[in-house]
């Protein structure tokens, strides 16, 4: 074990070790102080914006330097004079009792009862008047009892000060108080007398509590009558009726402080009101103050001293009810006071009118004053009022350039390190601390003066009065900021400050006692003079704490007797121990002075605000300092007792404030920066001006810039509300219209770079051009689709068959793929569904013109023929005969529009090939989406089971559950692209029974009206092709591979290819072409050569023929491919394909 003497080491060795000591010290010292300023280099260089949001009831570290006392009161005052420490041990306790009931008046009381009845009330149901009331009933009982305590105190506080001020001949004289003044403990009595003041003002001009109270009352009666029905004991009811009307008289009737000032304050030891003493005491107190206040209320317009009128008001009615004198000089001194200061604004929207209260708790006074003089007060209000508005946005200026030079003037001085500071720089940074406190207390008194006297007075406020009243909240708010922003700098020096400004005070004293213990004379008084210099003293060599304080002012109030200080030392010593004050509790005072909870009695300037704000575009980060005054409005609802008032006031508040910085700011700036976009995309159209040096420039950079602005438990990011704006749009227009998807995608890429706007890509299906009409939207109307479009067998494409514009749709494979894509795969059978359900119709016209006698008998009387000629037509139906069938149906008639019955079957069997055509293209198009999708699998034939391999490597169940759903995907994927849907053998197959049926006997020689069919076909694509170089292009095509798909396909539903194949009627069309080529050559060849005009007649007619043959025998060999690649489709038949005539 190591003893102590192991540790021993050489004494001479100390100062060497000190020294190292201090010097890695100073080192470790400056590598902190390097760090420090490294963090803060790369702090600012991230940040991208002027202001910041800021927040200082976030903060996840704060410091309240404010101290607190340790000791008790008894500690404090313990000096050898017994009956000193007596007196001030009663007169400190009341003092802090009162402050105590200050403290709780404002946390528990005042937003209680202010913020009854505000929210969102549009929703309020019958019965809710009640609710309300009986959830506040416990709040009023308890506001009750706290008025009961409040009286109590009052009343010891005046028979204390009546003990104090007893006659010398009267037995009960406690010490002799001639030339004592506790102003402090007047002071304190009139903050009593003002929390009952301002709980009158709150409750007399509160509508919704005395309505609803009303309407409480009344329920309470109708209970009253049959208590039964309630579930209510008569006895019970009757004792609430008594308290609920024990609160009505002690609280809602307006008397509260009438009642606290005319309550009995004599006691056992005498009557108060005959104590002259006192009553001279409180005289010269009265004439100091008001003295004091008229003289100092230009200079100082803190809340204090304003709120001194309404407590020197109050002590002036109690001393008027305690001793029923009223000093008419010290009462027109007060009256002149309105000249200075019209009203007082005792907490948010509540204001105090002097001559309001002072006529009615003064009625004897009240009788002497004209109607004249109060008249004359209400002018003044308001020619007070249109001064001060007059000169708003001068005041404003003169506060931003007051304000600006004492921020400068603060980051100068709180540069130095606290280290190094001299007593010059000390003095300095105690003024700076001193004048932004009363910077925002002269701010703050303008504010809430102004807007409730607007609002008192009725008065319309104009724009620009709110744009510089909203000015002054931001410079609050920036005063504010600038303490926070240096805040381990200013509580480093407070400290400082405190001991020097305490330094300077025992100065004083000390050379005021030296003074008193060199006077040989010995009294009492002389014994009380020096006790209180010692407890000064002792109160100043501790901390600043307000119980110290408080000891220290009512100890210089009994040591200021008998001359003890000077004229100058007793005025320097009040401003020093009012800046102690200040500085002690700094934290505390400028809160109170930067409070902004008044904003929301006048929340309706926001929209005006912003709006300005958008407009001018300058100042943008500012904004930053409006929203933190507005969360001042949150933390004043926080103290409301009644949670769900509470929630209720919070959200509605939320989402007013929300829906004004919506329709101010971002809605117009999203507006605002798409047209920006739009016009720069197409400025090479004829625009309006757009120079900037003419018509200037809107610059939004600014508000996209700020940062995201905390407003509850949320962030607003404006920037990111217009990135939102900007996707949203894009991808809805781009959906709306497929072709302007160049110009969005070029809109988005100038966002990005001129706004520095990051939008996400639409990520449309396979960001294509060719989107067509959607697979939904032709399902549902197949029946005109079928009509209007043209089905290309080879290139499998829909082309419009006629457009009122210059161009024609078309749905091609890749289209289909992305509506099936969209829509998912399970779209493929309803598709087809639909199709099923549209063929039935058409196949029933199909049975109809077939069961025709006209049609019937010509096709029997043409089979008859054809069966009886075979060998002479060696085995080839005649071309003749069919032509003869195609222009033998047209004396049957014609339609309006020029077209046979023949016509209109060959346009059915055209429709239903159409239909034949979408299901192959849908299935194609289902592939083609599989084939894209199933292209991130590296091997269909060896497909890993996810599931298995989750569970092996043991992971979660929300994990395997997700390896399953993949599986599932993966294996869906790979059967629909393996596999496939024969579709065509599905409808072949539902439609083939029934077409084979007996029943339909009279389809059974369709096959002999295919031939004339094919005629028609043929001279109807060579008259639509010939309309394609003409100028009236209506009626134009160039395919229609529908007819060839509708024969293929219901030649396999009749079983019929054999029998089709039997009439070798393509080989017979070859066969008559031939012959008309030959026909037309020996034509030529017997012309008589000497006949010019023969011979070029001949030529002429030749040439047509020769045109339209090729044109004929072209359309049939083309027709010819077509049935046979249709055929295709419809496999595993029992005919041979017929051999190509044209191979040889």
């Amino acid at each position: 074990m190591i003893t102590g003497s192991d540790w021993d080491f050489d004494r001479l060795e100390d100062g060497t070790h000190k020294i190292a000591g201090e010097v890695q010290l100073r080192a470790y010292g400056r590598f902190l102080e390097d760090y420090a300023s490294q963090l803060q280099g790369i702090q600012e260089a991230l940040e991208d914006c002027m202001g910041d949001s800021w927040d200082m009831s976030v903060d996840p570290i704060a410091l309240q330097f404010a101290p607190h006392e340790q000791c008790t009161l008894l500690q404090l005052i313990d000096t050898d004079n017994k009956v000193l420490n007596k007196v001030l041990t009663v007169f400190t306790t009341l003092c802090a009792e009162v402050r105590s009931l200050q403290s709780e008046a404002k946390l528990k009381y005042y937003e209680t009862l202010m913020f009854y009845g505000e929210g969102d009330n549009s929703s309020i149901q019958d019965g809710a008047a009640q609710v309300m009331m009986g959830s506040l009933l416990p709040h009023l009982q308890e506001l009750g009892c706290f008025i009961k305590r409040c009286e109590e105190v009052a009343i010891q506080i005046v028979q204390q000060l009546a003990a104090v001020y007893s006659s010398p001949r009267e037995s009960s004289q406690v010490m002799n108080a001639v030339d004592i003044h506790f102003q402090d403990v007047f002071d304190h009595l009139g903050d009593l007398l003002l929390i009952l003041v301002t709980l009158d003002e709150i409750l007399g001009n509160h509508g919704p509590i005395q309505d609803h109270w009303i309407i409480y009352k009344r329920t309470v009666v109708s209970v009253h009558h049959d208590p039964e029905k309630f579930g209510v004991k008569r006895e019970r009811l009757a004792t609430f009726e008594k308290i609920l009307t024990d609160l009505e008289t002690n609280l809602l009737t307006g008397k509260i402080f009438q009642k606290a000032v005319e309550q009995p304050f004599d006691n056992k030891q005498g009557q108060v009101s005959k104590n002259s003493a006192l009553a001279d005491e409180f005289f010269l107190y009265l004439k100091n103050s008001v003295n004091d206040l008229d003289t100092k209320a230009s200079e100082r317009l803190d809340s204090n001293y304003l709120l001194s009128w309404v407590k020197l008001s109050a002590l002036y009615v109690l001393n008027f009810q305690l001793f029923g004198t009223a000093d008419k000089k010290l009462f027109k001194q007060l009256w002149d006071l309105h000249k200075k200061i019209p009203v007082v604004t005792l907490i948010g929207n509540v204001l105090w009118v002097p001559e309001n209260f002072l006529l009615a708790h003064l009625p004897v006074i009240a009788k002497t004053m004209d109607k004249k003089a109060q008249q004359t007060l209400v002018t003044s209000r308001s020619n007070y009022l249109h001064q001060k508005s007059l000169n708003l946005v001068r005041d404003s200026q003169t506060y931003c350039l007051q304000t600006f030079s004492w921020m400068i003037q603060m980051e100068n001085s709180l540069k130095q390190e606290s280290t190094q500071l001299k007593l010059d720089d000390l003095i300095e940074r105690c003024k700076l601390f001193l004048q932004g406190v009363q910077f925002a207390c002269t701010i703050s008194h303008l504010l809430k003066t102004v807007t409730n006297l607007h609002v008192s007075l009725a008065k319309p406020m104009t724009k620009t009065a709110v744009i510089a009243l909203c000015k002054m909240i931001e410079l609050l708010k920036g005063i504010q900021h600038m303490y926070h922003r240096h805040f381990m700098a200013v509580s480093e020096s407070v400290n400082h400050v405190i001991q020097h400004l305490s330094y300077r005070a025992l100065s004083i004293i000390a050379t005021a006692k030296k003074g008193l213990v060199q006077d040989k004379r010995y009294s009492e008084k002389h014994l009380d003079i020096l006790s209180s210099l010692v407890l000064a003293e002792k109160a100043l060599h501790g901390p600043g704490t307000k119980e110290r304080h408080l000891v220290l002012r009512l100890a210089l109030c009994t040591a200021n007797q008998m001359r003890t200080f000077r004229e100058d030392e007793l005025v320097q010593l009040s401003t020093l121990l009012r800046k102690l004050n200040v500085i002690c509790d700094i934290q505390e005072k400028l809160a109170d002075a930067c409070d902004c909870s008044f904003l929301y009695w006048h929340r309706v300037v926001l929209p005006i605000y912003l709006s300005h704000v958008y407009e001018s575009k300058s100042d943008v980060q500012n904004i930053l300092y409006m929203f933190c005054a507005l969360r001042d409005c949150v933390v004043a609802m926080e103290r409301v007792r009644q949670d769900s008032v509470r929630s209720i006031l919070k959200e509605s508040f939320e989402k007013e404030v929300t829906r004004y910085l919506h329709e101010q700011v971002i809605q117009p700036l999203c507006h605002e920066t798409e047209t920006n976009l739009r016009l720069h995309v197409h400025s090479h159209l004829q625009l309006d001006d757009r120079n900037p040096f003419r018509v200037g420039i809107e610059d939004n950079s600014p508000i996209l810039r700020l940062r995201p602005l905390r407003f509850f438990d949320k962030y607003i990011h404006i920037k990111g509300h217009v990135e939102h704006y900007l996707e949203e749009t894009f991808y809805n227009l781009t959906t709306v219209a497929l072709h302007d998807w160049k110009t969005y995608g070029e809109m988005r890429t100038l966002a990005r770079y001129k706004f520095g706007l990051e939008t996400v890509e639409d990520h449309l299906p396979s960001q294509t051009l060719e989107q067509g009409l959607d697979v939904l939207e032709i399902m549902r109307n197949i029946h005109i689709f079928v009509s209007k479009y043209l089905y290309n067998l080879n290139n499998q494409i829909f082309i419009e068959q006629s457009s009122n514009n210059k161009h024609l749709n078309t749905i091609n494979i890749r289209h289909v793929a992305n509506s099936i894509r969209t829509h998912g795969t399970g779209i493929m059978n309803t598709t087809v569904n639909f199709t099923y359900q549209f063929l039935r119709k058409k196949f029933f016209i199909f049975s109809q013109f077939m069961y025709d006698e006209h049609i019937k008998s010509r096709l029997i009387k043409d089979l008859r023929f054809f069966r009886e000629n075979k060998a002479q037509l060696e085995q080839k139906y005649s071309y003749e005969r069919a032509d003869k069938f195609n222009k033998g149906i047209r004396k049957l008639g014609v339609t309006a529009d020029g077209q046979s019955f023949l016509d209109q079957f060959r346009m059915l069997i055209s429709h239903i090939g159409n239909a034949m055509g979408y299901v192959r293209m849908i299935r194609s198009g289902g592939l083609h989406c599989c084939s894209n999708a199933i292209c991130f699998i590296p091997d269909l034939e060896d497909i890993v089971c996810f599931e298995e391999l989750c569970a092996e490597e043991g992971l979660s169940i929300t994990c395997q559950e997700a390896a399953r759903r993949l599986d599932q995907v993966i294996s869906n994927l790979t059967r629909n692209f393996a596999e496939g849907t024969e579709y065509f053998k599905l409808l072949v197959d539902v439609f083939a029974p029934v077409f084979r049926d007996p029943k339909n006997m009279h389809l059974r020689n369709f096959y002999m009206i295919v031939p004339p069919l094919t005629i028609n076909f043929v001279e109807h694509s060579i008259t639509c092709k010939e309309k394609m170089s003409k100028k009236n292009k209506m009626g134009a095509a160039f395919t229609d591979d529908g007819f060839a798909m509708g024969i293929a396909y219901i030649l396999k539903l009749l079983d019929q290819y054999t029998e089709f194949d039997s009439l070798h009627w393509f080989q017979s069309v070859r066969d008559k072409y031939n012959k008309d080529k030959l026909a037309l050559t020996k034509q030529k060849s017997v012309a008589s050569r000497d006949d010019e005009k023969l011979q070029q007649t001949m030529t002429l007619t030749a040439r047509r023929l020769d045109m339209y043959l090729q044109a004929s025998s072209g359309e049939f060999d083309l027709l010819y491919y077509s049935l046979s690649s249709a055929r295709i489709f419809f496999q595993k038949d029992k005919t041979v394909p017929e051999v190509n005539p044209n191979a040889e």
